[in-house]
């Protein structure tokens, strides 16, 4: 809801009145036209008043993660935690990782060993909580499979609805897209409330309860690599991986754009992300490129390395390589 303009004598229509408030909404204004501190405090019953969405005071006015006391953070891990129990029927254990020293996270595929099975991109739905109306519903995934011609990297002409019941194909090879974890992130630049950033470890997040949906980041990244939560995620609480956490894969409100971690979750505890883990060729590799004697770092110093979309200066942390 807009505040009055100066003139208007600070009437509204009955529609202006009744439009749902969220805090996303109310941050979308905020970030248009700054209120100052008493004008806000003063809004803030009547705009509470408004909200259909049963928000609570505490998540209305909480902080960005980066200002959270591990106090404030602990109350509000708790509270999700409530709220998942009594939306969905089953309590999470939503943690706070944090990126380890000396480690920066990069991510190779060979993608002349890639059969396009979509296996990653159904691991990756199941792991990250994302919607669907079934385990075979991959329309919230991060990953992308592109089915091309083979002779030459053709993103105009692939096919990302090919049969993955009928792989490979002849005449074809498969190259999965996914976040690059860009050192140079458009999509952290162009963020209006700086709702996403990157992290020590290379890894682009987002605070999802700082998020107000304005998709600038997703018209900003140039692979794709973000998904916008149109309606109330679609899971049934058999579907709810529990093992969660604040950055990752904890349930997504409706409203925000999310994104691919690198499964931060598991990679921060030394696990590998789900969909290396399913690929039933090999074709992935991940670790730490900080670490000289790493499978990743060997892979980049002797294979023959391609960057996705290199001209636009991105330097992502994802790269493809070939075995010859």
């Amino acid at each position: 809801m807009n505040p009055p303009t100066p003139g208007d004598g600070g009437s509204q229509t009955v529609e202006q009145a009744a439009r749902p408030l969220t805090r996303r909404t109310f941050l979308k204004g905020s970030a248009a036209s700054a209120l100052g501190i008493a004008a806000m405090a003063a809004a803030l019953k009547p705009l509470l008043a408004l909200e259909r969405e049963n928000l609570s005071v505490d998540a209305f006015l909480q902080k960005h993660y980066q200002e959270l006391t591990p106090q404030e953070l602990r109350r509000i891990l708790d509270r999700l935690e409530s709220e998942c129990e009594q939306s969905r029927g089953i309590r999470p254990d939503i943690r706070d990782i944090r990126p380890r020293e000396d480690t920066e996270f990069a991510y190779a595929l060979n993608i002349g060993r890639c059969i396009g099975c979509r296996k990653c991109a159904h691991a990756c739905i199941r792991e990250n909580n994302q919607s669907r109306e079934s385990d075979d519903d991959i329309n919230m995934s991060y990953i992308r499979v592109l089915e091309m011609e083979k002779g030459g990297i053709d993103l105009e002409t692939s096919d990302h609805y090919y049969d993955a019941d009928q792989v490979p194909r002849a005449g074809k090879f498969y190259m999965p897209v996914q976040c690059q974890q860009c050192r140079e992130a458009p999509c952290t630049k162009v963020c209006p409330v700086k709702a996403t950033w990157q992290e020590d470890d290379g890894l682009v997040v987002v605070d999802y309860n700082w998020c107000i949906g304005c998709r600038y980041c997703m018209a900003a990244c140039p692979y794709d690599a973000r998904r916008f939560n149109y309606s109330r995620p679609k899971l049934s609480p058999d579907q709810i991986n529990p093992c969660q956490s604040y950055l990752s894969n904890r349930l997504r409100p409706k409203g925000v754009v999310e994104k691919c971690t690198f499964c931060l979750h598991r990679t921060r505890e030394g696990k590998y992300p789900a969909c290396l883990e399913v690929c039933p060729t090999g074709a992935r590799i991940f670790g730490n490129i900080r670490d000289p004697g790493s499978e990743i770092n060997y892979i980049l110093k002797n294979k023959r390395v391609y960057v996705l979309k290199e001209d636009v200066g991105t330097r992502p942390r994802f790269y493809y390589f070939f075995d010859k």
